[in-house]
C-alpha cells in the first residue's frame, strides 16, 4: 500500500500537487482504503513522475498529459511524441531569444549607468513612455 505521502517521495510531485492533477484529470483517481485514504499503485507513482519530468523539461500540463496518454497506448507512435517535443523545443528557442534581448538591453543600461551620478539611466528608460 502506497500512501500519498510516500508517493509524494516516490515520485518527486508534492502532495498538493497531486490532488491538483487528480481534481483536473491529470493522472487517474487512485483506490480509496475502507477509511477513505488514497492507495497508489507502482504504475500510478510511475504517472506521477512521468508529469514531473515533462514539467521539469517546462511542458506545459496539457502536454504532459498529451504524452502520457501515448504511453498507454498499444502501438504508440513516436510521430506524436516528436510533434509534441518539436513543438515545445520552438516555444524554447523564442524564449531563449527573447531573454537574450534583455540581457543586451540591461547590459547597455548597467553600462552607461554611472554611480555617482544623480541621473541614472536605469531609472529614467524604466520611467519612460
Amino acid at each position: 500500500m502506497i500512501t500519498i505521502g510516500k508517493a509524494s517521495e516516490l515520485s518527486g510531485v508534492v502532495i498538493e500537487t497531486i490532488r491538483y492533477y487528480e481534481r483536473e484529470g491529470i493522472v487517474s483517481q487512485p483506490d480509496r482504503s475502507a477509511s477513505g485514504r488514497r492507495i497508489y499503485t507502482k504504475v500510478e507513482v510511475d504517472n506521477l513522475r512521468f508529469i514531473r519530468r515533462c514539467r521539469d523539461m517546462g511542458l506545459p500540463v496539457s502536454q504532459a498529459k498529451s504524452l502520457l496518454t501515448l504511453t498507454e497506448q498499444q502501438d504508440i507512435s513516436c510521430k506524436s511524441a516528436q510533434d509534441i517535443a518539436s513543438h515545445h523545443l520552438k516555444e524554447i528557442k523564442s524564449k531563449i531569444s527573447e531573454l537574450q534581448r534583455v540581457e543586451s538591453a540591461l547590459k547597455k543600461l548597467i553600462a552607461q549607468c554611472q554611480s555617482e551620478s544623480k541621473k541614472c539611466p536605469i531609472l529614467d528608460e524604466l520611467l519612460s513612455d
